[in-house]
């Protein structure tokens, strides 16, 4: 899984049909001490996370492991909207 913070929305007029339902989110990955990376991911939406939002993605074949992504076209998915991360080190 990925941690990142949601910049931005993806908007399409023409999209695959089976991904209609879905909103696009672009996610600028981080460290889990919240430094930036230079990665980014296109990610459907499935917990209505926003803008500024720190979530966490998964991606690949367990993008689709889910009820609503079941044998569609996604790659990676916004599956949790991250309150709070401890790190003990």
């Amino acid at each position: 899984m990925i941690i990142g913070k949601v910049v931005g929305n993806v908007w399409s007029t023409k999209k695959e049909e089976r991904i209609k339902a879905f909103k696009l989110l672009i996610v600028r990955e981080t460290k889990p001490t919240g430094e930036k990376t230079d990665n980014y991911h296109i990610a459907a939406d499935l917990v209505d996370a926003g803008i500024d939002d720190i979530v966490l993605i998964t991606r690949g074949s367990s993008a689709r492991q889910t009820e609503d992504t079941d044998k569609r076209p996604i790659d990676a998915i916004v599956v949790g909207v991250i309150d709070r991360i401890d790190l003990e080190e």
